[in-house]
């Protein structure tokens, strides 16, 4: 949208960008308005997560803005060099650009072009957000899918990428992507076109972050799934982002957030004398040795007991105020949070006035980062700043998906069993292989998966042999028929005759029917038509032909009868 100049500040002696607009951008007047408006909105903020915006102004027909100048690298330049940012440092890049966002949401500034070209590296580790306020005076110029909008279209909220209305968490779901593609070197959608990508916003589920990297945190997993869901509504704001990106940044190094004046902590021993001096060590004792015995009444036991008493029972005392079961008069119902997400969990048990406590814990029938159960239960009456302890689940506990190929069905079956694994959909495929015997499996072996995760077999069918097309002899001959079935390397099964309508010896039906692909050398059986009934001369040579058969069956007895007789 610019020509980008490196330039010098002659009255403040300071380096600046300065940023000049395109013609296409200041021919149009509409814009330049625009841009205006936002860009002297930006200047009003002032974050030390933002890039400053010092001044607009325009110069004959050039329209500019100066901003600070940042030394150092894009966030994307760093991706492209090392792929992927480890889990806390990614954190701690979010959590700057959540600050900027929440300040700039509270002021009424929406980005609207949150991506990793926008975020400047500081040489000390610190990030800045630039393009406060440009970003939205150009998207309202070019909300279109043309060569303006390529490079931004991979982090586009789906309310952007269909033309909806703007509002901040459109930046939250932008944040997700960026935080995505910061633990996974990958972006979550691609394709040829934008147009491809943006429907791929509006319409496909990206691949969780673990299931690109399964050693990252299953936490951090949610808090990347909450900020890309596709509802708004059902994205958190900046400013539950940012508590949340804290949170995370807790449990990933073992510390507490905020400082507690309450905690239990070491103190160092207190010894006073009767000028009020205080002090430990030989310099102490040998200074004041020839008063030791006028002070000996600070030094005594019931003193620094009394004094270790006052101090237990101050701390106590903080501990009892502080934990609101003990003090607090107005009472709560604790909400239902089960099956909730982390971040919106937190947020119902705030807002009723209580504290929370996370704990994780495996459970295959829960998904990841959603909460298992809670502590007191939904519908308890406790006082206001009670603490409320949920366990978040982090999936199935994780085991190492076996090789199951070459077992027959029953011994995979087993192995699945065993493992806490489920069967999933079972399919045969022709294959060299023994048949009944696993050819491929779904997790693939070696991959890390959680107990309770189906698993899908593909089992081999032995070898496919060559297939024939059975013939059409219907209304065939007998003889044709079975001249063409053997012709393709088939064979004549049974031959049924059947009382029928058409011309006797015509082949009426067949089995298989002509067309079907059966293996080469299978048989097929046949249907002759024997006319609607028999003829008369037929009759009566079957009856000839059974006399003559009785007569024959006759004479081998007399035969006999007159041989034992002689």
């Amino acid at each position: 949208m610019a020509d980008v100049y490196k330039a010098h500040d002659k009255i403040l002696d300071r380096l600046v960008a300065v940023k000049v607009l395109h013609s296409q951008y200041a021919d149009d007047a509409s814009f330049v308005g625009r841009f205006k408006n936002e860009a002297q909105a930006a200047a009003k903020m002032s974050h030390p997560n933002i890039v400053n915006v010092y001044d607009v102004g325009q110069q004959e027909a050039a329209h500019y803005i100066v901003m600070e100048y940042v030394a150092g690298d894009t966030l994307k330049d760093r991706l492209r060099r090392e792929g992927k940012i480890p889990v806390r440092e990614a954190l701690e890049i979010a959590k700057g650009i959540a600050e900027a966002l929440r300040h700039a949401h509270a002021n009424g500034l929406v980005h609207c072009d949150i991506k990793p070209h926008n975020i400047l590296m500081m040489a000390d580790g610190r990030i800045k957000v630039a393009d406060f306020g440009i970003a939205r005076a150009v998207s309202a110029a070019t909300a279109t899918y043309s060569g303006d909008v390529v490079g931004s279209v991979h982090y586009f909220s789906p309310e952007q990428a269909k033309g909806s209305a703007i509002t901040p968490k459109s930046d939250v779901y932008s944040l997700g992507v960026v935080l995505y593609e910061m633990l996974t070197g990958e972006l979550p959608f691609k394709a040829d076109t934008p147009v491809a990508i943006a429907l791929q916003h509006l319409q496909k589920e990206p691949k969780s972050v673990r299931e690109i990297d399964p050693s990252l945190p299953p936490f951090v997993e949610a808090l990347v799934g909450e900020m890309m869901q596709k509802d708004p509504a059902r994205r958190p704001d900046s400013e539950a982002v940012l508590r949340q990106i804290e949170q995370d940044l807790a449990l990933l190094t073992g510390k507490t957030t905020g400082y507690d004046p309450y905690a239990t902590r070491m103190m160092p021993r207190v010894e006073m004398d009767e000028y009020g001096v205080t002090g430990r060590g030989d310099d102490y004792e040998d200074a004041y040795e020839p008063v030791r015995a006028e002070r000996s009444i600070f030094r005594s036991k019931p003193f620094l007991i009394a004094l270790l008493a006052i101090l237990f029972l101050g701390f106590f005392a903080g501990a009892f105020l502080s934990y609101g079961k003990f003090w607090s008069t107005e009472e709560v119902t604790v909400p239902d949070v089960t099956g909730q997400t982390l971040a919106v969990a937190k947020q119902n048990l705030e807002d009723k006035k209580l504290r929370v406590n996370i704990v994780e814990d495996y459970d295959s029938d829960v998904p990841v980062g959603q909460v298992i159960s809670q502590d007191p239960e939904a519908g308890s009456v406790v006082k206001a700043e009670r603490t409320v302890t949920i366990t978040i689940s982090k999936g199935g506990e994780e085991v190492t998906m076996p090789d199951l190929r070459g077992l027959d069905r029953s011994a995979a079956e087993t192995r699945i069993e065993k493992m806490g694994l489920k069967l999933g959909q079972v399919k045969e495929e022709f294959s060299s292989d023994k048949a009944g015997t696993v050819t491929a499996q779904d997790p693939r072996a070696g991959r890390k998966i959680s107990k309770g995760q189906m698993v899908d077999l593909v089992l081999s069918k032995g070898e496919k042999k060559q297939q024939t097309a059975v013939p059409n002899v219907e209304g065939s001959s007998e003889a044709s028929a079975k001249a063409a079935i053997d012709r393709v390397g088939l064979k004549v099964g049974h031959v049924t005759e059947e009382i029928s309508g058409e011309k006797a010896g015509t082949v009426i039906r067949q089995e298989p029917k002509g067309g079907t692909e059966v293996e080469t050398g299978s048989t097929v059986d046949i249907f002759i038509s024997t006319g609607s009934k028999r003829s008369n001369s037929s009759n009566a040579k079957d009856t000839e032909d059974a006399s003559s058969s009785s007569e024959s069956d006759a004479a081998p007895s007399k035969g006999a009868s007159g041989g034992k007789t002689q």
